[in-house]
């Protein structure tokens, strides 16, 4: 197994979250303030119990009517919002689609930075191991994304949106939600499309009407790169389409691509797949 490390958590001072909904304005959260983090220059946050959407709209005279809910990961310990959140919502909202990052609940945590570190540090070497099985999980975190799904077809005339082209774009915990969200759900509650990266591929039960997926992952990946591919043969097995790209390196959590590896071409390949889908138009 490759060796996965954490540098050291820095607390900082929460950054400005203006334009984001709270997912349920009407209910009181928890007392508990966010922890915001930075790794490596990155921020994070955890301990999140009032979950927002944040839209990142397209010009109107690019929008194709399309949108992606965007489900950072972290394993529900945090949400990587500065490499698999932001970013992605302002390319896909670049491309006339319209973007909304949703920061959902999670597992609370050590407020002690360092004791944090160390128990995360621990988890994943047991995941990677083999030693645990991959069962990372929060139900919060679904109701949250179904919430979301809700929300933006509830506004889907105020945002230009066509209420049956609402996707979902996991990495990592992010996709497992997702999924989940899938499997769990149907009807309105369920997204119209399925963007998968880098999640766990253990195969499960798969709907008829389950929703097309693209699913993507580094084959040197460390937590999920040797478990082949169960998910995508149970969505061929469904005769649902889906659409798996492989990658020879990148390791895990490279967000929108990892310099140097053909992960870097990922993202393009996702906008490409939503026109071969006619989701998107242009």
């Amino acid at each position: 197994m490759s060796h996965i490390t954490l540098p050291p958590l820095v607390r900082v001072d929460p950054p400005s979250q203006a334009g984001e909904i709270p997912l349920y304005p009407d209910k009181i959260g928890e007392t508990e303030a966010e922890q915001w983090n930075s790794i490596m220059g990155e921020l994070v946050v955890r301990n999140v119990v009032r979950p927002t959407l944040t839209p990142f709209l397209p010009e109107p005279k690019k929008a194709t009517g399309a949108a992606v809910i965007v489900l950072p990961g972290g394993g529900y310990q945090f949400l990587s919002l500065e490499n698999e959140g932001w970013p992605v919502a302002k390319w896909l909202a670049e491309r006339g689609i319209a973007a909304f990052v949703l920061k959902y609940r999670l597992n609370r945590t050590n407020a002690d930075d360092a004791a944090f570190g160390g128990e995360l540090m621990a988890m994943m070497a047991e995941i990677g191991n083999g030693e645990t099985e991959i069962s990372l999980s929060e139900p919060r975190a679904v109701e949250d994304a179904v919430a979301a799904i809700d929300m933006v077809r509830d506004a889907a005339a105020t945002w230009s949106i066509d209420p049956a082209r609402v996707g979902l774009l996991g990495f990592s915990a992010g996709a497992i939600t997702a999924l989940k969200a899938v499997i769990e759900h149907h009807g309105r509650m369920r997204p119209a499309f399925l963007g998968y990266i880098y999640g766990a591929m253990a195969r499960v039960n798969v709907p008829a009407d389950a929703p097309p997926m693209f699913a993507a992952l580094a084959l040197d990946d460390p937590l999920f790169g040797s478990d082949g591919f169960g998910l995508v043969e149970g969505w061929r097995a469904a005769g649902v389409p889906v659409e798996l790209h492989a990658y020879e390196a990148g390791g895990h959590g490279y967000g929108m691509g990892r310099a140097g590896t053909t992960t870097s071409a990922m993202m393009d390949q996702f906008f490409g797949w939503l026109r071969s889908r006619s989701i998107v138009s242009t």
